[in-house]
């Protein structure tokens, strides 16, 4: 006979597990961080088991009562946090996973009555809800970070006014852009990073509470209780998959993965401009450091730490991808290894978006080399070719034009703006005095007068749009629109 409050499976067995074993196979260790979770459902659960008569309106009270004091200060300072540590908690308990937990601490508080709480459900729908709500809670407070990142950016983009940089395609230059339309890319990016977590949000927003372990509930359960309670938009709509899916863990660590890749790209961005060879940046202090053997030496840590750990945001979507592929319907054991990367996920992002808007708004930009290396280098050369193609030249006849002129420059050693009007005529009668006015560095700037272009005005229209869509986004509800 299997002693009283043992493990929540085990009156079918009459040998205890192999001690190895049971420690290997132990949750506890990692899942402890569902506590907040598991009591918001187990609250949930018992409302809608007291309205199926199973508790009385005396023993809900009671039993939420209970619930609440088995989250006391201490668990939730610990189950809050985001230490990789376990805290003392889990050396202490014998329980083989948060449930058990929340069922052995609910005993201790309200005796016997305890042992109702798992009247009609199973640890399957459990674990399912528990990582809904775990990774809602983790969307939330990422869409958060992504509103401050996007306001450091635009902040940023503001203070750099008319100043101008090079473009690269290939990693060579291209044509001179301003560092303000060069910092709105990346708002670009973020925007499409928010409207995947978002998106995502939605997706998840059902509840599997009253799927039971594969089949349903076993009682007439009002379901539409539980997701009321929960914030949720209603209850999943099949029980075999509800307690197997991971879409939702899946599909948020993949958004976390796109935004880890834009994360990546703009601090190997960084890293480039704040070498010497570059000098477009400077490195805040507070964010570098230094090396133990090369005094001179201030090193991109936070560029580099921020490019490394996108990484692991892939690694995630990969296990959980390999995971999940071969398993049949319905629940299976393998896929307890899904919570620790959705945890590491989690510890990832709230990372680097603690510091990253921070850093971003520390960036101090040389506006002078950057200009300076807008100005040289045949940037206008696309400017000198839309010259002529308003002097009536095709286009594929103005390419070679100043496809031609670019080459006489670099064998004389100067730029298109420093020949003279006979020197240009050899390579085209088009070429007149007004053309020294259209290849200037403001003038190839604003040639670009499009939607979405680098022209001075498109920009200035650009920022204030990105302050907009920021400002709509901040008074946003997440769980909605």
């Amino acid at each position: 006979m299997s002693e009283p409050l043992g493990k929540m499976w085990s009156g079918r067995f009459r040998e205890p597990l192999d001690v190895a074993f049971e420690a290997w196979q132990r949750s506890f260790p990692f899942d402890w961080r569902l506590l907040p979770q598991e009591i918001a459902a187990s609250k949930a659960h018992a409302r809608m088991i007291a309205a199926a008569g199973i508790l009385t309106e005396n023993e809900l009270a009671v039993m939420l009562r209970g619930l609440d004091a088995v989250i006391s200060s201490e668990m939730d300072r610990a189950a809050k946090g985001h230490g990789r540590a376990a805290p003392a908690m889990v050396a202490s308990s014998p329980a083989e996973d948060v449930h058990h937990f929340v069922e052995l601490e609910l005993t201790q508080q309200i005796g016997e009555l305890a042992l109702k709480l798992h009247t009609g459900r199973s640890r399957n729908e459990q674990i399912a809800t528990d990582m809904r709500l775990f990774v809602r809670d983790a969307i939330d407070a990422t869409l958060n970070k992504l509103q401050a990142w996007m306001k450091a950016l635009i902040d940023q983009a503001r203070k750099a006014g008319d100043a101008a940089m090079p473009s690269y395609t290939h990693l060579q230059r291209a044509e001179p852009v301003l560092v303000a339309h060069w910092l709105l890319a990346y708002v670009s990016m973020i925007e499409r990073d928010y409207s995947r977590f978002v998106d995502a949000r939605k997706r998840l927003n059902l509840c599997p509470l009253g799927s039971g372990a594969v089949a349903g509930a076993t009682l007439a359960l009002d379901r539409r209780i539980a997701a009321d309670v929960l914030g949720f938009d209603g209850p999943t709509p099949n029980s075999m998959d509800a307690t197997s899916d991971r879409d939702f863990a899946l599909e948020f660590t993949q958004a976390a993965s796109v935004l880890g890749i834009h994360i990546s790209r703009f601090a190997e961005e960084l890293t480039l401009y704040s070498t010497a060879e570059f000098g477009f940046l400077d490195l805040p202090e507070t964010f570098s450091t230094g090396s133990s053997a090369m005094p001179q030496k201030k090193n991109p840590d936070l560029t580099e730490l921020a490019r490394g750990k996108s990484g692991r945001l892939l690694g995630s979507v990969v296990t959980l991808s390999t995971l999940i592929k071969g398993l049949p319907l319905a629940y299976n054991k393998d896929l307890q290894e899904g919570q620790e990367p959705v945890f590491d996920t989690v510890d990832t992002l709230d990372g680097i978006l603690q510091v990253l808007p921070g850093f971003t708004a520390a960036l101090r930009f040389r506006f002078d080399r950057m200009q300076a290396a807008a100005e040289s280098g045949f940037l206008n050369a696309m400017a000198a070719a839309t010259y002529l193609v308003h002097k009536g030249v095709p286009f594929r006849k103005a390419h070679e034009k100043v496809g031609n002129a670019v080459r006489y420059c670099v064998d004389k050693g100067c730029e298109l703006g420093d020949l003279t009007l006979d020197e240009l005529k050899q390579f085209g009668a088009e070429f007149e005095d007004d053309f020294f006015a259209d290849v200037t560095l403001k003038a190839t700037l604003d040639c670009h007068d499009v939607i979405g272009g680098t022209a001075m005005r498109q920009v200035k229209v650009a920022l204030a749009a990105a302050k907009e869509r920021l400002a709509a986004l901040s008074g946003a509800v997440h769980a909605g629109a």
